[in-house]
């Protein structure tokens, strides 16, 4: 389970440090989409094929926008020495990202995000909201 917050920068190159906590649960070759909330989702790749599988079992005519959300800007990520990764322009474009980035884990996935939209996103989120959503799970 991918659990946890890092902050890291993003290089020229547009390469960025996947937390080593994360690389042990990803695999050595993993995958980053499009994510809700203009964030880049990172998955392995038993979790890329579920997605894959996923989009597969519904009708054709109701996946096309889902096949060009996640797939087309897609990308294999794999690590070098250092645990950097380069993230595709698209996906940077995507997630509004220019330098200083969160890396968060969500169980099943990981989300990359800008640092400032991070802090955006949790100062907008009140605690009745985050209850509500616990009083679903009876914790």
């Amino acid at each position: 389970m991918l659990i946890g917050t890092y902050q890291h920068n993003i290089d020229s190159k547009g390469r960025i440090i996947i937390p080593s906590k994360f690389r042990e649960e990803l695999g050595e070759v993993f995958y980053a989409t499009k994510g809700k909330d203009d964030t880049i989702m990172v998955m392995s790749k038993e979790q890329w094929n579920k997605l894959g599988e996923k989009i597969a079992s519904k009708p054709s005519a109701d996946t096309v926008a889902l096949k060009r959300f996640f797939f087309a800007g897609a990308a294999e990520l794999v690590p070098d020495k250092q645990g950097r990764v380069l993230i595709p322009q698209i996906l940077r474009d995507h997630a509004k990202i220019e330098k200083d980035v969160v890396i968060t884990g969500s169980g099943e996935h990981a989300e990359i995000w800008d640092l400032q939209r991070w802090i955006d996103y949790n100062a907008s989120l009140t605690d009745s909201e985050v209850y509500a959503i616990m009083g679903d799970l009876q914790l």
